[in-house]
């Protein structure tokens, strides 16, 4: 199916979450990176507490776990919401996302189908309550044939697309377990061709499904909403790590993001061109606490983590401003483990 308000062309290159840099005149400052990260890693903690943990730890804003489990899920009311929404107003923190669970490419028979679209409405409903601009969503294909999953994933996203543009949301399929790269995400995401769909890019999954960081880019420049940065022991055991402690390759997913196009500011991609991580861009770190609670509390990692994924930063902007100076081209980031495949199946262990 195609919708008549797509998203097409891709960004186009530089160093993201920088000024200016040498020898590039007239391309435009852009604002740094914003950093979040989701309540998976601190399981359970109340409201109050994770709000004033951000703003203490420096990240600007949070990735909401919309569980039953959690403080945060769509079956709390109207007032709840309204609490919520003041406590971080309050600390001065941003509600990033409502990451949900609904599986948009499984199987479903009719009475699913009517659950599914409920779902997906009501985490839309929670998310523009709360005042977050995103809403995230799995793929949960299992071992389905690509063609069957990518129509069902498209059409289920096209249908509550109307009501997330409403109410000033972005749906994004996060790249998980059937459709773990940017190339799987985009094929789904172009049959649905509404802004108010995206992506929500995971670098571990892209990056154990084998697939290069500027290959992930390349797919998913025109539908990007942000980035979950985490990592882990190795390709073969996700037990979270602190950030620069673990195998997955930081610096060369962050080097392979771009920034906006001229036009493009916020959370929303201009028609001309793809999102890019400049005005309005989100790292999010993902630390999967509540699937290993043997891992160290999150807490106590944040500043590190904070600084860690700054000094990344900074280094893609040096490194983008020395090949603008010298009229080359960065470095192609270094290709994934050989033999690395996404496993699928297991969502509910990897957020």
């Amino acid at each position: 199916m195609t919708g008549t308000d797509g998203t097409q062309g891709t960004g186009d290159g530089g160093g993201p979450g920088g000024g200016t840099p040498a020898g590039a005149p007239g391309r435009a400052a852009a604002p740094p990176l914003r950093l979040a990260f989701s309540t998976l890693g601190v399981p359970g903690m109340p409201v109050a507490d994770v709000a004033r943990l951000a703003a203490g730890a420096g990240y600007q804003g949070v990735e909401l776990r919309a569980h039953p489990e959690e403080p945060v899920h769509p079956l709390i009311g109207a007032r709840e919401r309204a609490a919520v929404r003041a406590e971080f107003a309050a600390a001065g923190v941003e509600i990033l996302a409502v990451a949900g669970y609904a599986r948009v490419a499984a199987e479903r028979d009719t009475a699913g189908e009517a659950e599914l679209a409920q779902e997906l409405s009501e985490l839309v409903l929670l998310a523009a309550d709360l005042g977050a601009p995103y809403v995230r969503v799995f793929p949960g294909g299992g071992e389905r044939p690509a063609e069957g999953a990518d129509a069902d994933a498209a059409r289920r996203l096209a249908a509550v697309a109307p009501l997330a543009a409403e109410r000033g949301v972005r749906v994004l399929l996060e790249t998980h377990d059937s459709h773990g790269t940017g190339a799987a995400a985009a094929r789904v995401l172009g049959l649905v061709g509404h802004r108010s769909v995206g992506a929500l890019w995971d670098v571990l999954h892209t990056w154990r499904g084998g697939e290069r960081p500027v290959d992930t880019r390349a797919a998913l420049a025109p539908y990007l909403g942000y980035v979950q940065v985490k990592d882990v022991v190795s390709a073969a055991d996700p037990r979270p790590v602190p950030l620069g402690a673990g195998a997955l390759p930081l610096a060369s997913a962050l080097a392979a993001l771009g920034p906006e196009p001229a036009a493009a500011h916020g959370p929303v991609p201009a028609p001309e061109g793809g999102y890019g991580l400049g005005a309005g861009g989100w790292l999010c770190w993902e630390y999967e606490k509540r699937w290993f609670p043997e891992a160290p509390e999150l807490p106590g990692l944040l500043a590190a983590g904070r600084d860690h994924l700054r000094r990344l930063l900074d280094g893609v902007a040096a490194g983008a401003a020395a090949g603008d100076a010298a009229g080359g081209s960065p470095a192609v980031p270094p290709t994934p483990p050989a033999g690395v495949q996404e496993e699928g199946g297991t969502p509910d262990r990897s957020d």
